[in-house]
């Protein structure tokens, strides 16, 4: 067997209690925060004398996480905020909402929709926004009575 599960996927941002802040709103649960650095931490990230602090949240259901991380040590090589969706390398997370409106409307002035709301057939309700940093999500709304977890994207 090759993977068994995914662990968690990271975002590096400048500060991280607004993103903790900003996801918290969205309905992820903090796990915990923690400085990382020293020698075992170099040697996973290849970053010599690397020193960050993380804050892992959790979706609610419990087999997410998001790790965010703000660099101290060394400084930040390069800024992807703005990167169009068509930008190669990972671009965004998808999460699953109850209701798209009134999430949006919940996030307010701290998310912008990159385009509209739009929907995918009876299935899904979906959209793109920017949060905190410029950070790109998305958000689906999966609609009607669907048994399992089609992606259509």
């Amino acid at each position: 067997m090759a993977v068994t599960r995914m662990d968690n996927v990271g975002v590096v941002v400048e500060d991280l209690d607004a993103a903790v802040a900003f996801f918290t709103e969205l309905g992820l649960e903090l796990e915990g925060r923690a400085p990382v650095e020293g020698d075992w931490a170099d040697g996973v990230t290849g970053l010599r004398g690397m020193r960050v602090e993380i804050a892992m949240m959790r979706t609610p259901d419990g087999h997410s996480r998001l790790e965010l991380s703000r660099f101290l040590a060394p400084p930040v090589a390069a800024d992807h905020r703005g990167a169009p969706v068509n930008a190669l390398g990972y671009l965004r997370v998808m999460f699953t909402v109850d209701d798209i409106d009134e999430t949006l409307a919940r996030l307010g002035e701290r998310a912008s929709l990159i385009d509209r709301v739009v929907q995918y057939g009876d299935l899904y309700r979906l959209c793109y926004i920017r949060g905190p940093e410029g950070i790109l999500l998305g958000l689906a709304e999966q609609l009607g009575q669907q048994a399992s977890r089609t992606n259509p994207l």
